[in-house]
């Protein structure tokens, strides 16, 4: 899909893999279609890592900090299916950061 921009924040559907995942990498990570992202699941509990969502009823559930994938977009099809509010995006790389601190 080339010409596309990947942003933080996107919410993606990828090629030869099941549901929706959001883009937690930085944009200038993203430039070359290179991203980390994070599956968004339906049914599952929150908790510290397992951060919630929902844009105006169009996407719900929760995003699953602790399971990051880095992926190299430019050899998979992808779509952008949304976006998160910039908060939640605040909220999402902290919960990730969480993992590295000590």
């Amino acid at each position: 899909m080339a010409g596309l921009t990947i942003e933080q924040g996107d919410i993606l559907t990828v090629e030869n893999m099941k549901g929706l995942f959001l883009v937690v990498s930085k944009n200038f990570f993203n430039i070359a279609e290179q991203a980390i992202l994070c599956p968004i699941v339906q049914d599952d509990f929150q908790d510290a890592l397992h951060i919630p969502i929902n844009i105006q009823g169009e996407v719900q559930g929760f995003v699953l900090c602790e399971q990051m994938r880095f992926l190299d977009l430019r050899y998979r099809g992808y779509k952008k299916t949304g976006r998160i509010k910039y908060s939640d995006i605040i909220n999402i790389t902290d919960a990730i950061q969480s993992i590295f601190d000590y």
